[in-house]
């Protein structure tokens, strides 16, 4: 796994909507960020690595479709969190 247990607790909370909250979109979309940021270091090194490629363009599809999920549910909550995540969109 990319991310340390520490790591991941600390985006848990820093994007928690309730306490013991770890299945919000918010939090699966922040999570799925930082691994696809891992991911993106990985391949400017190992450019021929098609395989991790693939595991990226399959993690950058499903938080686009976990992003449109929100954007459809609560546009608010899709603003407020593409702009602490720094998306473009």
């Amino acid at each position: 796994m990319t991310l340390t247990v520490e790591a991941k607790k600390s985006i848990i909370a820093d994007y928690a909507r309730a306490e013991n909250d770890t299945g919000s979109p918010e939090v699966q979309v922040a999570l799925l960020s930082e691994r696809i940021r891992y991911l993106q270091a990985h391949l400017e090194t190992h450019k021929k690595d098609f395989h991790t490629r693939r595991g990226l363009l399959m993690l950058v599809g499903q938080r686009r479709r976990m992003l449109d999920y929100l954007r459809r549910e609560d546009p608010d909550r899709y603003r407020t969190l593409i702009g602490r995540l720094g998306l473009r969109r």
